[in-house]
């Protein structure tokens, strides 16, 4: 059984910082359009559609603002959840999320990655549930080398772990990702990265020329 876990709950600060600049209407980047559909529901539904059983989306900052686009996605597999503290770190965000699924095989993903194709996704799950020990390996997009790793440096969401890991390891850490992914390769987790389908999957929605780049070559 799979579950997934979706961040949401940043403080949109660069988007903002470019809006500002720009002279133009303050929007928060999970809910511009992309095709017709706001981001968050384009990364969601992605995410359903790569094999999982459920799927936790976490919100803090601007939760009214981007609930107002969740609550009526009409999947009974997607939860909502909130965090109790707004100023916390990614991971303490990530923590939240799994908390609330079922003990077992996790698709971390973040909102602002809807170009991240569902067959990627289920790529990773895939190359999760087949390695030899599910729980001690993270299944993750490839930035740059691929198959099993010997770094996890600048790398990131979306990946696929056991739950028991994240549950190990994030409690200990209010940090960014990526301190604690090179902390649990330097404990001899296995990394296995799978590369891109094409570049967009690679490109995050964190300013406001990358939301311009996505939404051309979406």
């Amino acid at each position: 059984m799979v579950s997934a876990v979706i961040t949401a709950a940043g403080l949109n600060r660069r988007m903002r910082e470019d809006l500002l600049s720009k002279g133009m209407t303050i929007e928060h980047k999970l809910i511009m359009d992309l095709k017709g559909k706001p981001v968050i529901i384009r990364t969601i539904e992605n995410v359903l559609e790569s094999g999982v059983k459920n799927c936790v989306v976490v919100l803090g900052h601007y939760s009214e603002e981007i609930n107002s686009v969740l609550k009526d996605f009409p999947d009974e597999r997607v939860k909502i959840i909130y965090n109790h503290d707004l100023d916390c770190e990614l991971s303490e965000t990530l923590l939240n999320g799994v908390k609330n699924i079922e003990y077992g095989l996790c698709l971390c993903v973040a909102a602002d990655q809807p170009t991240v194709t569902y067959n990627t996704m289920a790529k990773l799950i895939e190359n999760a549930i087949n390695y030899e020990n599910p729980e001690n390996i993270v299944s993750i997009l490839a930035r740059k080398e691929t198959g099993f790793l010997e770094s996890a440096e600048g790398l990131g969401m979306p990946f696929v772990c056991h739950s028991k890991l994240l549950l190990n390891y994030l409690p200990e850490h209010k940090d960014n990702l990526n301190p604690i992914l090179r902390e649990m390769i330097s404990n001899d987790v296995v990394f296995y990265g799978t590369p891109a389908i094409n570049e967009l999957e690679l490109v995050n929605i964190n300013r406001y020329n990358d939301y311009l780049y996505i939404k051309n070559k979406f």
